[in-house]
């Protein structure tokens, strides 16, 4: 279903001002959005409601949780000529559902350092860890490597558990007296 651009701009509006959370009366949005009449609200909900944007739980509005997150193409995007894409379009993709950033055991971390290069993970990245005491040989963790902080690939070989770091400039690294795993990265974020 097709919206205006006022529709549009207010929805976007009741988005972006109280994002997962319940909307509040007719009368609040009325004044809050400058509206003369708290029934201008209740026609443009009975619009969104139809076109699947907002769900009504127990008497109360909240926006559909399939409008949050990032819009995603099926189509391939070339880097080459230019093509069109407008009609691949799929559905939306939460990163805090994804990733699991809304959770209380995930956490984001700011990269420093050049050791994690060869998995194209830089200086500056942002990586996503889910936080857990154990992680398979492999994975990328963050540890805490003799009482200091590092993202590392965790290596278990012939009894031995170490790190090795994804640029051949670095030697493995062998705890002296600890190892431990903070948690296990599960996405990398970066700002262009």
């Amino acid at each position: 279903m097709n919206l205006t651009t006022k529709q549009q701009d207010f929805f976007e509006g009741l988005k972006s001002t109280y994002g997962e959370d319940y909307l509040p009366s007719f009368e609040t949005l009325a004044q809050k959005f400058g509206f003369k009449h708290k029934n201008s609200i209740l026609q443009y909900f009975k619009k969104f409601e139809s076109a699947g944007l907002i769900v009504k739980r127990e008497r109360r509005y909240k926006i559909a949780q399939s409008e949050f997150g990032a819009k995603v193409f099926t189509g391939k995007i070339r880097a080459g000529f230019a093509s069109a894409i407008e009609d691949d379009f799929e559905g939306r993709i939460s990163l805090d559902k994804k990733f699991h950033i809304n959770s209380p055991s995930t956490f984001i971390f700011t990269v420093s350092g050049d050791s994690m290069v060869d998995l194209g993970i830089f200086e500056g990245d942002n990586v996503i860890v889910r936080k857990c005491s154990n992680a398979n040989s492999g994975d990328i963790v963050l540890a805490i490597l003799d009482g200091a902080f590092t993202l590392k690939t965790l290596i278990k070989e012939n009894g031995k558990t170490f790190l090795r770091p994804a640029n051949k400039k670095y030697p493995d690294m062998h705890p002296e007296t600890s190892l431990s795993i903070f948690g296990v990265v599960t996405g990398v974020i970066r700002e262009v």
